[in-house]
């Protein structure tokens, strides 16, 4: 027989994995990997070939995704009758259909030959095996095979080589093996100085954190700068160089130990850190701890992001400081991670005292994934290294071949073929050159990786997203427009592998709506093909635009225009804004292009955020409501009330019943964090009741959750379980993000409904 296996079969281990069960069961032929995955050719007793056919998916190797089996007969003896079972060389002929595996955390297996002193890869910063190491980010082409990976100038030495080609080792065909006889070496470089290799370069990497220095350190998938955790002042000229005023950074601890000394960690927050993942997770810190985080890494969290070691060189690095780092990507604000050896020593330059690097180059950026924990399992933040590309089923198969290209913030873009949909690793934000000019060669590169050539390229309707403006400039290509809000609501359903038509809340800062106004806090009846506005929160007017975004005080000032009795004046809000408060007021009231309405739920928690005193500008997206969030007081149960009311047909809710009801709490001295939480409670409680008049109106009993709102854990949390104690079925992102990271997925999945019903 002839076995086609398709899926996440390269790269994982699969044909060692035939190989053995092949032989234990006595079957002779061959196994390679092909453009559509792994072949295997069996001649042997029928039984045998059964039972080798049901083991085949019952015992695949664990990083292995099997999505087809397809089975036809062979001519005896076709694969050489020799009376062995072979792995024989890839065949690369036809276009590539397998999916790539992405990069993985070093497994304990190899954790035990970096510490044992006896072992060849003794303190080896690159070793790896069939289980675990890079993957996406060395691989230039497919089948994965080491002469198309970044691995290929390095030459295995003769122990490698064994280990290579010798079946019962479990470096069985793995195709970054290498030691330090043969493969990447170790550098440090200074500023000024001629680079050192070898272990003095590690020992000299943890001298420069420990006297203070900023680090670059190239990992898998890019740099990372590095201080160490607990130095206020190395952490605060990292802000200054990095010029990131307030975004908190990301720490690596050594173990889990040393992450529960710094936050409190669950059995859900464990397994994220120590899957084979290795995100950053979002832990609540611990209180009862002083001095071992500075507070230049997260000022005003209650969280920090935590990660563990996920290559050999952390591992090492860490244990030589013998302490906490601060490891955040090293790039400008709003540019993609630098991964380029050249450009990282140009750019990085004026960031990083010394650089710890090596000579295996990364083929592709993968920045780190985001978790968090919500309701009791992860939830992605961020979809990136660890994670991408691992595939998503389509609902139905695609009729042809489509792109989904994501929105401006936040970005991936998402190929989809048949029934799988591929959603890059997360690229930022596409308002500067650096980062558009990265999302062109990443689609370029996926495309050619996956041989999927798009034939329908689905975008935002937003005509000046420069994603959009990507997508129109494709040539052979159908332009699928999909509303902002649609493909949220979409993603939902594609991370829940659903389909049917649902009571869809997005919940977002902005995007661009059917009418040509600026959406943002929408109740939708929506699959994947359609969508109705069933409802929204009452547009109101942002003051001066964008500049609205960046200063929620305006919005504030917005929602309190309308009260005629004096008191948004005489706010705490309105005496730090100065003689600006008026005109700003005055700009509201008038509108038009200069204050252009939105219903946005992001400018809502801006302008109740600003009104209690969190925060009147901010640095970076979000910034506002993640810091009004972690204010609230969670014990307080009481709840803001919203009026609802029917316009033509429509659902429209007046969040400003909730500015003012915090106001007149202020007024009266309820202190911020009680006010934050009775805001958080109303927005729940007006969701919930809009929900469930559009049960009563059309029948529908399953809500679907989307939107960067719902990365607020506090609301989505409470939401789910008011929406459940209502009878409804409530669906939440966990593969991918609710925010604009996921809408790439969205995007392809309603392009491909459209093409197939049309």
């Amino acid at each position: 027989m002839r076995v086609q296996v398709e899926g996440v079969v390269q790269g994982v281990g699969f044909r060692p994995f035939v190989h053995g069960l092949a032989t234990r069961l006595g079957l002779t032929g061959r196994v390679g990997n092909d453009a559509r995955g792994v072949f295997v050719e069996l001649d042997g007793e029928r039984d045998r070939i059964a039972e080798f056919l049901t083991r085949l998916e019952r015992d695949a190797p664990p990083l292995a995704a099997i999505e087809r089996v397809t089975i036809t007969p062979g001519r005896r003896a076709a694969a050489g009758g020799d009376g062995r079972f072979l792995i024989v060389a890839s065949e690369r002929s036809g276009t590539p259909r397998t999916l790539v595996s992405p990069d993985i955390a070093t497994c304990a297996d190899c954790l035990a030959e970096l510490a044992d002193p006896a072992d060849r890869r003794y303190r080896y910063p690159f070793v790896n095996c069939v289980n675990c190491g890079p993957r996406l980010t060395i691989t230039r082409a497919l089948p994965y095979d080491r002469p198309l990976t970044t691995m290929a100038g390095f030459t295995m030495c003769d122990a490698c080589l064994a280990e290579y080609h010798d079946p019962a080792d479990r470096r069985f065909h793995a195709q970054p093996v290498c030691c330090p006889a043969c493969g990447p070496t170790l550098r440090l470089a200074y500023a000024r100085d001629t680079p050192t290799a070898g272990g003095d370069a590690l020992a000299g990497a943890a001298g420069v954190l420990r006297a203070g220095g900023v680090l670059a350190v190239k990992g898998l998938g890019g740099y990372h700068l590095a201080v160490v955790a607990s130095d206020e002042r190395a952490a605060a000229e990292l802000r200054r160089r990095k010029r990131r005023q307030d975004k908190p950074f990301a720490i690596m601890v050594a173990d889990l130990p040393q992450a529960r000394r710094l936050c409190e960690v669950d059995a859900v927050a464990q397994a994220l850190l120590t899957g084979r993942e290795r995100p950053i997770v979002l832990l609540p810190r611990r209180t009862d701890v002083r001095g071992a985080v500075a507070g230049a890494v997260a000022p005003g969290r209650r969280l920090l992001g935590l990660m563990l070691p996920y290559t050999p060189l952390h591992h090492l690095l860490l244990a030589e400081t013998g302490a906490p780092i601060v490891l955040t990507s090293a790039n400008l604000a709003g540019e993609p991670i630098e991964y380029d050896d050249r450009a990282a020593r140009d750019r990085l330059g004026g960031m990083a005292d010394a650089f710890l690097t090596h000579d295996r180059p990364i083929h592709l950026r993968a920045d780190d994934s985001v978790a968090r924990v919500v309701r009791g399992r992860g939830t992605l933040l961020r979809r990136s290294r660890g994670h991408a590309p691992a595939p998503f089923p389509l609902a139905w198969e695609a009729p042809r071949p489509v792109l989904g290209c994501g929105a401006a913030l936040k970005n991936t873009f998402c190929l989809a073929r048949g029934r799988h949909a591929v959603v890059s690793p997360h690229l930022g934000d596409l308002e500067g050159y650096e980062t558009l000019r990265a999302y062109a060669a990443g689609i370029e590169h996926f495309s050619a990786l996956l041989g999927v050539r798009p034939e329908v390229v689905a975008h935002d309707l937003h005509p000046d997203y420069p994603s959009t403006r990507y997508a129109l400039s494709l040539p052979n290509a159908e332009p699928v427009p999909v509303q902002h809000h649609h493909a949220h609501i979409a993603s939902c359903l594609a991370d829940n592998g659903e389909h049917g038509r649902v009571i869809g809340v997005a919940f977002d800062g902005l995007g661009y709506g059917a009418d040509g106004t600026l959406w943002g806090g929408e109740f939708l009846l929506a699959d994947l093909v359609a969508f109705e506005r069933a409802g929204h929160l009452a547009p109101v007017p942002m003051p001066g635009g964008e500049v609205a975004i960046r200063q929620p005080w305006r919005m504030a000032a917005a929602y309190l225009a309308g009260l005629e009795d004096g008191a948004a004046g005489a706010t705490a809000v309105a005496r730090r804004a100065g003689a600006r408060w008026e005109s700003v007021t005055a700009l509201a009231r008038r509108g038009g292009s200069a204050a252009p309405p939105t219903s946005s739920a992001g400018r809502l928690f801006d302008a109740v955020a600003a009104l209690a005193g969190v925060r009147d500008t901010i640095t970076y997206e979000g910034q506002a409501a993640i810091e009004l969030e972690q204010l609230a007081d969670t014990a307080e149960r009481g709840a803001y009330p919203a009026g609802v009311a029917r316009h033509d047909g429509v659902l429209v809710v007046a969040g400003a019943d909730l500015v003012r009801a915090a106001l007149e709490d202020l007024t009266r001295g309820a202190g911020p964090p009680v006010v934050s939480a009775r805001f958080h409670n109303g927005v729940r409680e007006l969701i919930v009741r809009c929900c469930m008049a559009l049960r009563e109106e059309t029948g529908l009993t399953t809500v679907a959750l989307s939107g960067g709102v719902f990365h607020n854990v506090l609301l989505a949390e409470r939401t789910v379980e008011r929406l459940e104690c209502a009878g409804f079925r409530v669906l939440t992102h966990a593969r991918v993000p609710a925010g604009d990271g996921g809408i790439s997925l969205g995007q392809a999945a309603v392009a491909a409904a459209r093409d197939l019903f049309r």
